[in-house]
C-alpha cells in the first residue's frame, strides 16, 4: 500500500492568513511554513503559475521543512498553453521576443520560438533543484486550460512537457471533459500510462460545459487528487475570482465519499498525493486535517479505538 499524504494548495493565501489559523507568533514567511509543515505533510505551491519560481526562494523552501516534507508545483502558466502576461517573464525574454509576440500584452507559448520556449523550460526547471536535490519534491502540475481539447496535438504537447522535464514526476489535469469522455477516457489513460504521467484525480461542481468527472485512476506511480470545492454556480463563469469560485467547505460526508476511492489508488501506487484547493479562510486547511482523520479511521481494524 501506498503512502497518502494531503494538505492545500497553499499556505500564503491572503484569506487563510486573516482567518486566525496562523498564531499571532507565525508572523513571517518563514515562521508561517514551519507552522504548517508541522501540521501536513504535504503542500502545493501555487504561485509559480503566476510567474517563474527564484532559485533563492526554492532553498528557503527546502530549508524551512522537515526531512519528509514534500511540495507540489504548480508549472508556470505560459508552458500548459495559458494566456501569460508579458511583465511575468523575465526581462531578457521579454525582449528577446520577435516583433509579432513583442507587441501583444498576453503571450502564448505557440506564438513564441521554440528556442524561448525551451529557455522557460530550463529556468522553471533548474529553479526547482534544490527542492528537487533536498528529496521534496513531488510533482510538477500541468493544468491545462478548458479549450484544451482531447487530441493528437494535444497530446503531442504534453509528451513535449515529459522531454523538457525528463527528471521530474508529472501530473496532468484536465479542464476539459473530453478527455475523459466514454469515448476517449481508456485512451487518455493508457497516454498517460505510457509517458509515465500521474493522473489527477478531481472533485469538482458537476453539470457544467467545463466539469470533469470525479474519477479515480492511476497512471504511474504516483496519483493525485485534487478537491476543487462544489460551486457549480461560479465554476464555469467568466469574471470570478478565484476566492469566489473556490470558497466551498465540505462536509464530512462528502469527503467520506473519497475514501474508498483514495484508498484504491493507494493500493495502486507509491504514493497517493490528497491537495485541497478550496482556498478560502480556513476551509482548505480544515478539510485537509478532516480527510487525513478519516483515511486514518478507515485503516484501523473492526473493534480499534
Amino acid at each position: 500500500m501506498g503512502k497518502v499524504l494531503t494538505g492545500t494548495a497553499s499556505w500564503t493565501d491572503p484569506t487563510l492568513l486573516a482567518s486566525g489559523w496562523y498564531p499571532p507568533e507565525a508572523d513571517s514567511a518563514e515562521e508561517r511554513l514551519r507552522y504548517y509543515a508541522q501540521r501536513f505533510p504535504l503542500v502545493e505551491v501555487d504561485s509559480s503559475y503566476y510567474g517563474l519560481p527564484a532559485e533563492q526562494t526554492a532553498m528557503l523552501w527546502a530549508d524551512r521543512t522537515p526531512v519528509e516534507f514534500t511540495f507540489d508545483v504548480k508549472a508556470f502558466r505560459l508552458l500548459t498553453g495559458h494566456p501569460t502576461p508579458k511583465k511575468a517573464l523575465p526581462k531578457d525574454i521579454r525582449e528577446s521576443l520577435p516583433a509579432g509576440a513583442a507587441d501583444k500584452t498576453n503571450v502564448y507559448a505557440k506564438d513564441l520560438p521554440p528556442e524561448v520556449v525551451r529557455e522557460v523550460w530550463q529556468r522553471f526547471i533548474r529553479a526547482l533543484m534544490p527542492v528537487h536535490s533536498a528529496g521534496k519534491l513531488g510533482a510538477i502540475f500541468l493544468q491545462y486550460p478548458k479549450w484544451f481539447f482531447f487530441g493528437q496535438d494535444s497530446m503531442s504537447r504534453i509528451a513535449e512537457a515529459r522531454e523538457h522535464a525528463p527528471d521530474y514526476a508529472l501530473a496532468v489535469e484536465f479542464r476539459n471533459p473530453t478527455w475523459l469522455s466514454e469515448r476517449n477516457a481508456d485512451r487518455t489513460l493508457d497516454f498517460l500510462r505510457d509517458q509515465g504521467i500521474a493522473y489527477t484525480s478531481v472533485d469538482e461542481p458537476q453539470g457544467t460545459a467545463a466539469s470533469v468527472p470525479p474519477l479515480a485512476a492511476a497512471t504511474s506511480d504516483l496519483a493525485v487528487v485534487r478537491f476543487h470545492g462544489r460551486r457549480a454556480e461560479t465554476w464555469d463563469k467568466p469574471n470570478v475570482g478565484v476566492e469566489e469560485r473556490f470558497r466551498y467547505l465540505y462536509t464530512e460526508s462528502e469527503l467520506a465519499e473519497w475514501v474508498p476511492k483514495i484508498e484504491k489508488l493507494q493500493a495502486e501506487t507509491r504514493e497517493v498525493h490528497v491537495l485541497m484547493n478550496n482556498c478560502y479562510a480556513d476551509f482548505g486547511v480544515r478539510n485537509a486535517a478532516q480527510l487525513g482523520q478519516l483515511l486514518l479511521q478507515a485503516e484501523k481494524p473492526v473493534g480499534t479505538a
